[in-house]
């Protein structure tokens, strides 16, 4: 009986040491804040390579928003001059975190301040609570977003409003259009409908034409308006597929109570140059 008791007062104090240099282990990781100065008069441009999931400042006064119609750029300005220094976290969607002392200058460490990779933390931080295969899709996407174009003259212009098909990808079972959408008007393009189909090369007299819906399954960015000289990237996550014979695959923009309506005409030739996205 004395043995059994020795054996277990044995186990539970390796036990409770092995306890102890885990939480010793867990609390020795930190992530060095970097510090940088904002303005009153200039804003701060903060380039993330994914998109912005959560914002936190430690003071009211400095101001922040995400850039309209983008997802990873942050703008950061002072609210209030010689503000005391305070604080800013922000995590991206890939989980890293990025955290950042905050002091005032009239003239600020930079305007345009572009986050590279070797800043993120080696593994993500940041976990969350979404479906998994959701959050893959998502992920995929926002790197995707911010690829440079690798898709030439698969576009349509209409009085100043334009879609251009800039890349195409593949990764698992969905392919990525990635879509250059501009304005170069005065007046906003309120989006009406983004449809997406494939449908038959000629139209018979004879014939009813046959059109098949293609529904994405995620959509990153905006896809309600284009404002007026601005340019935007929207990527559209769709199940893959190729396209049958005599049929092509068909990217509708229309234009709310206007007359701008766009049509892109995809073959087989675009999606089998889709690329892995890395």
């Amino acid at each position: 009986m004395k043995k059994i008791c020795a054996v277990w007062i044995t186990g539970i104090m390796l036990l409770m040491s092995n306890i102890r240099t885990f939480a010793q282990e867990m609390v020795t990781s930190e992530i060095e804040p970097q510090k940088i100065t904002i303005a009153f008069s200039k804003t701060t441009n903060l380039i993330f390579p994914y998109a912005i999931k959560s914002i936190d400042k430690g003071s009211r006064d400095v101001l922040v928003q995400k850039a309209i119609g983008v997802e990873n750029v942050l703008q950061v300005k002072a609210g209030k001059m010689n503000f005391g220094e305070t604080n800013l976290t922000i995590v991206t969607a890939d989980g890293s975190l990025y955290s950042y002392i905050l002091n005032y200058s009239e003239k600020p460490t930079g305007l345009n301040i572009k986050v590279q990779k070797a800043e993120i933390a080696p593994k993500p931080v940041a976990a969350f609570s979404a479906d998994a295969t959701n959050d893959v899709v998502q992920l995929n996407a926002e790197k995707v977003s911010l690829k440079r174009k690798t898709m030439d003259k698969v576009n349509d212009a209409n009085n100043g409003a334009l879609i251009d098909l800039k890349g195409l990808y593949v990764q698992e079972n969905e392919l990525y259009f990635q879509f250059d959408l501009r304005n170069f008007s005065a007046l906003n393009y309120d989006v009406k409908s983004l449809r997406f189909f494939i449908r038959d090369k000629k139209k018979s007299k004879r014939t009813a034409s046959q059109e098949i819906d293609v529904n994405p399954v995620y959509v990153l960015g905006n896809a309600k308006v284009i404002r007026s000289n601005s340019e935007q990237v929207l990527v559209v996550v769709v199940p893959k597929f190729t396209i049958p014979d005599k049929k092509i695959f068909t990217v509708q923009l229309q234009e709310q109570n206007g007359g701008r309506n766009l049509q892109l005409d995809i073959t087989n030739k675009e999606i089998f140059r889709s690329l892995k996205i890395r």
